[in-house]
Parts: structure tokens; C-alpha cells; sequence
């Protein structure tokens, strides 16, 4: 089952996408996301100008063979471009896996691990007022799960607050937004946030909070060690990761379960984390980490050492990535939870797929692959848009992570 043809999709239906289409001698097509937010042409040219030429010809049944080829043949390893890149391959080859086969890809990883996968949606306020209205309209659709973030008061804007009610697109048209940030203001409110959800909506609905990296480590232990009264589910990305060993100050002061890891690209990112249980979940995504092969590596590699999964899943991953990130849920052992925010209309419409919410859960569906289609008529109508991610600073204008 040769490769005859591959090509690359960018359109802009509501946000920015990027999509490989690989084409076999049989006539059947697979589809893998390669959408890197804010980068999203450098992954386009990687895949154009210096990976879709080494595909015509391959066998697409060799998926294995083709990751190690992509990445271990390669001299520069590693990387958000070239992993965002290969990810796309190896899902595509999944894609066409199933389709080949007439099966759901989690039939061809095992077979599903679960019944449905669970999955925590975003709710957002400029204020605690606003934040609590939110996080009822979610229960109200059933979420069992769910990720809370406000306003801080006195600060103009915060990253990470959605401005509408279920679509949240955090880049923003033409050169990137700068924010300011106070963590004295933000370690003093969030405490009282999450007193203020556990009174009004008790112990059972799991909540969830994200700190954007913007801690120190002993600031994030001060953070978590202050809301274990109110038992979040997990605090996410309270420091900056490149430091690995910064967990362990983290881990000595508090039992809140910490998450890290959607802007990792490999297992060596995450290595030390794991080994050392210095994390609760894994936040490695399969658009960014090298695709459902490595993840799938990351996966059982954290389950022995009991962590599990929690997929990042926003709107800058795609319906491709989210139908596969749901494949790849239902078929592992330590799956913990899975991100989901809703796509725009638009995108639902470019992006025609299987997978269904109901009742707090998400199911991918029984079509053969991945259970997701593209619409490139319709993509063609929606052309790029330079978009960015804000720049967070401090308050005296230094610039700080976000």
C-alpha cells in the first residue's frame, strides 16, 4: 500500500489549522493534525518542503518504521516544528490503518480499556460572580468535570479566562497581545475562588485549576499546600517545566495532584517527572508529541510509574487530533481525563467527525481510522490569519511566563 501523494492544509475556520492529507495507490486517505499554535506555517513548510518528498513511495503500513525514520534518521531531533510534523504523519498512517482494515483505530491499540472517555470542559468569569455562573451552566450540561478560571481582581486582563461562554481561542489576529501579571494578587484570590465553588457546589463535581507556568516552584507548593481544603482534581503547569527538579520542591509541601506537560514534544521531556513521581498526570498530546506511536510510549511508560494521562485538548488542536486523542484515550490503562473545548461551527463543518459528548463522557465513534473527514472546499474559503499568543508581563513590565 504505496504513498502516491501528500499535501498540506491550511485554512482558518475560526482559528488557525494545519492538515496533512496522506494519499495510497488504493485510493484510501488519512488525515493528521499539524497545527502548532502561533507557529503554524513553520510546520506547513517542514511538511511541504522537507518531509512530504521522503513519503511518495514509503509503505503506509509501516508506521513504526516510518516514525524511526522520520526521527531517528534525522539528524536534528526533537523540537515543537518537528515533532508538530511528524505527529501529523504518524496519525495519518493511523488513519489510514483503520480505514484499511475497517476498523476504529483504538480496535488496532488493543481495543478500548473503557466504555466512554471522561472529559473536563472550561469555564471562565471576569469575576467570581461571572466564574460561578459558568461552572453552573457546565454541571447543567452535565460535566462531571471541570476547569475553573477567573479574573484576578485588580489586573486588566488574565491569559487563560475565556471570553465566551463554550468557544475560547486564546490567540489573537495580527501581532501578539502583551498582559501584566501580579502572583501576590493571583496566590491571594485563587484560595477564595475555590472556597466559594466547594460552597456552592459541593465535594462531588471535580474541579480543576491552570496556572500557566507562572510560578516559582516554592510559590506553586504555597499555592497547592493552600487549596488542599478545597480538593482540586489536579493543578496544572504550576511552574515552568524546563526544570525538572523544581517538582520535587513542589511535591515536599502539598498533596494537591499536579498535571504538567501539553507544550512537552517528547518522553525525554518528561522523563524525570515520571520517574520520580514528581507528577499525578501526563499532559502530552498527539499533536505535539510525535503522534499516537510515541504517545503511546509516554503512556506505558507513566504507567509504571503510576501517572496518568490528561491530553491537552483545546481549540488549537483540531477535530483530526481530537478524534485521535479519544482513539488513544479509550485504548490505554492509566488514561486519567481528557481536555475538551468545543470548536467553532465553522470548524465542526470543515472538519465533518464521529466522536459525540454526552453526559460528561466523549466516544469516538465506530468508523473505520479516526472517524474525522476535511472538507477542502470549504477550508479553501477560510484562508490563514496571522494569530498570537499574548506575552504576559509583570507588573513592572518585565517580561514573565505565562
Amino acid at each position: 500500500m504505496k504513498i502516491v501523494d501528500a499535501k498540506v492544509i491550511v485554512c482558518s475556520p475560526g482559528r488557525n489549522f494545519v492538515t496533512l492529507k496522506i494519499v495510497t495507490e488504493d485510493g484510501i486517505y488519512g488525515l493528521g493534525d499539524a497545527t502548532l499554535n502561533g507557529r503554524e506555517l513553520a510546520v506547513a513548510s517542514y511538511l511541504s518542503d522537507h518531509i512530504v518528498p521522503l513519503l511518495v513511495g514509503r509503505d503506509a503500513r509501516r508506521i513504526e518504521d516510518t516514525w524511526q525514520y522520520l526521527y531517528t534518521g534525522a539528524y536534528w531531533r526533537r523540537g515543537p516544528v518537528t515533532m508538530t510534523a511528524i505527529s501529523a504523519v504518524d496519525t495519518a498512517l493511523w488513519d489510514i490503518q483503520g480505514k484499511a482494515l475497517r476498523a476504529p483505530v483504538y480496535q488496532l491499540l488493543g481495543g478500548p480499556s473503557r466504555e466512554a472517555v471522561l472529559v473536563y470542559g472550561h469555564a471562565n468569569g471576569k469575576d467570581v460572580d461571572e466564574t460561578l455562573a459558568a461552572v453552573a451552566e457546565y454541571v447543567r450540561l452535565g460535566y462531571h468535570a471541570i476547569r475553573v478560571q477567573s479574573g484576578v481582581p485588580g489586573l486588566q486582563s488574565t491569559y487563560g479566562v475565556g471570553r465566551g461562554k463554550l468557544h475560547y481561542e486564546p490567540a489573537e489576529p495580527g501581532l501578539p497581545p502583551e498582559n501584566r501579571w501580579s502572583t501576590d494578587q493571583y496566590l491571594t484570590f485563587v484560595p477564595t475562588l475555590f472556597k466559594r465553588l466547594r460552597d456552592e457546589f459541593g465535594p462531588d463535581v471535580k474541579l480543576l485549576h491552570d496556572s500557566h507556568h507562572r510560578l516559582t516552584p516554592i510559590e506553586a507548593a504555597r499555592l497547592g499546600k493552600s487549596l488542599e481544603p478545597y480538593h482540586l482534581f489536579w493543578l496544572e503547569d504550576p511552574t515552568p517545566a524546563e526544570l525538572q527538579a523544581g517538582f520535587r520542591l513542589i511535591r515536599q509541601h502539598t498533596t494537591t495532584p499536579i498535571a504538567v506537560g501539553e507544550v512537552f514534544n517528547s518522553i525525554f521531556d518528561c522523563q524525570q517527572l515520571i520517574q520520580e513521581q514528581l507528577v499525578d498526570y501526563i499532559r502530552t498530546t498527539v499533536v505535539h508529541a510525535g503522534g499516537i506511536t510515541h504517545l503511546r510510549k509516554i503512556a506505558h511508560f507513566a504507567e509504571m510509574h503510576q501517572v496518568k494521562t490528561g491530553s491537552h485538548g483545546a481549540t488549537d488542536l483540531s477535530p483530526v487530533c481530537m478524534a485521535a486523542a479519544l482513539h488513544f484515550d479509550l485504548s490505554i490503562h492509566n488514561f486519567g481525563i481528557q481536555e475538551y473545548m468545543r470548536h467553532t461551527e465553522e470548524t465542526d463543518r470543515v472538519f465533518p467527525h464521529q466522536y459525540r459528548f454526552e453526559g460528561g463522557v466523549m466516544y469516538p465513534g465506530d468508523a473505520p481510522g479516526l472517524g474525522v473527514d476535511i472538507d477542502e472546499a470549504l477550508a479553501s474559503r477560510f484562508p490563514y490569519e496571522r494569530a498570537y499568543l499574548p506575552v504576559n508581563r509583570t507588573i513592572d513590565g518585565t517580561v514573565h511566563s505565562w
